[in-house]
């Protein structure tokens, strides 16, 4: 149980710790969370160019044709999750990269023919935790893409059939016009 005091004393911090309060800090500090850009809201990393991103979007509405709000929202997905998943192979490659300048060092001594080998196998072993979470995360994006995907597919199908099935009723409505006449 807390003191009188020791709640007080809380108090009279939590008023000095309001976090950063221009813009600038305000946005600086909203990315704090971001490592890979796998997760979370941020889909455009600072350093990615956001009109690759919008050209990519495009793409994907021109491919998928989205009419309502629901087939838009999944597309959006799919585009986010696509724009994600094509980030992985990079951040796999830069791994292997710095562990390549961080640990060639220790195989100096080996011959051509092992040093590459025992150089990778030492990058996995040090930067396994990063390699596995990145592996982990690709499953669950291939995951996510499967199921939106299907889920934008039963959608434009439903739509489709619908507009089929009025297409039909007008059709029969006017021929039992015609009979009538």
């Amino acid at each position: 149980m807390s003191t009188t005091a020791q709640i007080a004393a809380n108090r009279a911090n939590s008023k000095l710790s309001t976090g950063p309060t221009s813009e600038t800090g305000k946005a600086a500090s909203k990315l704090n969370g971001l490592k890979t850009g796998l997760t979370g809201r941020t889909v455009v990393l600072p350093s990615e160019d956001p009109a690759a991103y919008q050209s990519h979007l495009e793409k994907f509405n021109r491919k998928f044709d989205p009419a309502t709000d629901d087939e838009r929202t999944l597309v959006q997905s799919l585009a986010d999750t696509e724009w994600r998943l094509a980030r992985i192979p990079a951040l796999e490659t830069g791994i292997y990269a710095l562990g390549s300048l961080e640990l060639a060092a220790l195989f100096e001594e080996q011959g051509d023919d092992v040093r590459g080998a025992v150089l990778e196998a030492k990058i996995f072993v040090v930067y396994q935790r990063e390699l596995k979470n990145l592996a982990m995360q690709e499953t669950r994006l291939r995951r996510h893409r499967e199921q939106d995907t299907a889920a934008l597919k039963a959608l434009q199908h439903e739509r489709k059939n619908e507009g089929h099935k009025q297409l039909t009723y007008a059709a029969m409505e006017l021929i039992d016009r015609k009979s009538v006449v």
